[in-house]
C-alpha cells in the first residue's frame, strides 16, 4: 500500500471532520446521476420495466444493469432499450460476472451492450483470487477482453470491493489492475468499500487521472448497526473532496448511486438517496 494512500484512524477522522457536507459543482460541469439497479434488486426481479419507470420518475438520468442482464435475449434487450429511449434514460455501463470476459462469452456481452447503448462493460468481481500473481492474471484477462471490446466500440472496466483495496503481499490488487490494463480501461470506483478498508479515495483518483470515469456513490458508517445501511450523506465519506477530485482529475462521466439496504424500502431508499445527493450538489 502506498503510504500517502492509506489513512490512520486519526487522519481519517480529521479528514472527514474537515469536509463540508455540501459542495458546488465546478463551473460548466453537469455530471449525470444514475442508479446501480442492484439497489432495487428485489423490485427489479419482480418487474424490471415497472422498476425502471419508477426510477426514471424519481429523476435518475441513467441506470446500470447488473449481472442477471446477461441472460437476456437480444429481443428482450431491444425492448429494454426502447423503454430507456422512451424515458430519456441512459445505460452507460453494465455489471458483469467474470465469465462475461471469457473468449466464449465476450461476444454475447458485446451484443447486449450494443443494443442497450452501453459503452462500458464492467467486471463486477473477479471471484476468488490468490496472491498478486492471481491478480496479475485477472488484469491480463481484462486486457485481452478489452481489445475485443474496443474493436466493437466499447470499453472494459473493473469495479472494486473491499478486497481490491486490501493489501496482498504489500500491494493492493487495484494497483495491479490499474498498472496492467490499458489507459482507456475504466477503474470504476466504489467509494464506500474503498473508505471502509482505510484507503483514501481522493488519493486514488488523483493517482489515476482520466480513468475514474464512473463512481458508485455509496456511503459507509463505522457504527456496527449502520455500515452500508445509511443514506448518501449519513456516513463518513467526504463527498466534497471525492467529487471535486473526480471532476477535476478523474475524468468522471457519470455517477451511480448504489445502496445495499437501509431502514426504508428499496424504492424509498433510492428516492431519498437521490434527494440527498442533489442536496449535496446544491
Amino acid at each position: 500500500m502506498l503510504p500517502h494512500e492509506s489513512l490512520s484512524r486519526r487522519s481519517f477522522l480529521s479528514w472527514v471532520g474537515a469536509a463540508p457536507l455540501a459542495f458546488a459543482t465546478p463551473a460548466g460541469k453537469a455530471v449525470p446521476n444514475g442508479l446501480e439497479l442492484y439497489s432495487v434488486r428485489d423490485e427489479l426481479s419482480k418487474d424490471l420495466m415497472g422498476t425502471v419507470r419508477a426510477v426514471a420518475k424519481m429523476g435518475y438520468q441513467a441506470v446500470e444493469f447488473y449481472a442477471p442482464y446477461s441472460t437476456w435475449t437480444p429481443a428482450y434487450a431491444r425492448e429494454v432499450r426502447k423503454l430507456l429511449d422512451d424515458l430519456g434514460v441512459r445505460c452507460n455501463s453494465t455489471h458483469n460476472d467474470a465469465k462475461s470476459f471469457t473468449s466464449e462469452e465476450v461476444p454475447h456481452a458485446i451484443e447486449l451492450n450494443q443494443i442497450i447503448g452501453s459503452r462500458y462493460v464492467v467486471m463486477a468481481s473477479a471471484g476468488r483470487v490468490t496472491g498478486l500473481d492471481g491478480w496479475k492474471k485477472v488484469a491480463d484477462n481484462l486486457t485481452e477482453a478489452s481489445e475485443r471490446l474496443r474493436a466493437a466500440g466499447q470499453r472494459g472496466g473493473y469495479h472494486n470491493h473491499q478486497a481490491e483495496f486490501t493489501p496482498v503481499e504489500g500491494k493492493r490488487p487495484m494497483e495491479i489492475i490499474a498498472a496492467n490494463t490499458p489507459n482507456d480501461f475504466m477503474l470504476q470506483l466504489d467509494v464506500g468499500t474503498c473508505v471502509q478498508v482505510g484507503s483514501d479515495p481522493v488519493a486514488w483518483i488523483k493517482a489515476n487521472p482520466g480513468r475514474i470515469r464512473s463512481l458508485h456513490i455509496k456511503d459507509w458508517a463505522p457504527d456496527a448497526d449502520k455500515g452500508y445501511r445509511v443514506l448518501v450523506g449519513e456516513g463518513v465519506v467526504p463527498w466534497v473532496h471525492v467529487c471535486e477530485a473526480a471532476e477535476s482529475t478523474g475524468g468522471v462521466e457519470y455517477y451511480l448511486i448504489e445502496q445495499e439496504g437501509s431502514r426504508f424500502s428499496e424504492l424509498e431508499t433510492a428516492e431519498k438517496c437521490l434527494a440527498a445527493y442533489k442536496t449535496l450538489r446544491s
